[in-house]
């Protein structure tokens, strides 16, 4: 990979050309890409972290790490939540780190700013 994949919100980096959203909603008048692979399920946003993190699991499982970081090579992870906020994008960072080796900082940030998943408050 030539390119750093990185993490944001719409509201820090939406409006950037590398920006990818991977949550199942967009701002309104989002003409960026998306990766809905990634995307939580409508039906998950309701559930308990458990439960999320239990089917989420499940959604990344299906999916082959390599792929899916050479597909979002040099893109800006984006979904709603502020830094260090739990978040699905933190999990699927964590997820590109372990299984390709890779470092998947927050966008502008180094990686030792962003808190592990499992640390991350609840919003």
């Amino acid at each position: 990979m030539a390119n750093q994949i990185t993490t944001s919100s719409f509201k820090v980096a939406g409006h950037l050309a590398n920006a990818v959203a991977i949550s199942r909603g967009v701002p309104r008048g989002w003409k960026g890409r998306r990766y809905i692979a990634l995307a939580p399920t409508w039906p998950m946003l309701k559930m308990s972290t458990e439960d999320y993190l239990r089917e989420y699991k499940l959604i990344l499982a299906q999916l082959d790490p390599a792929k899916v970081a050479a597909d979002l090579d040099g893109a800006i992870m984006l979904c709603w939540e502020p830094l260090n906020v739990k978040c699905h994008r933190r999990f699927v960072a964590e997820w590109l780190e372990t299984s390709c080796g890779l470092v998947v900082p927050e966008y502008g940030r180094a990686r030792t700013d962003c808190l592990p998943f499992a640390e991350q408050p609840s919003k």
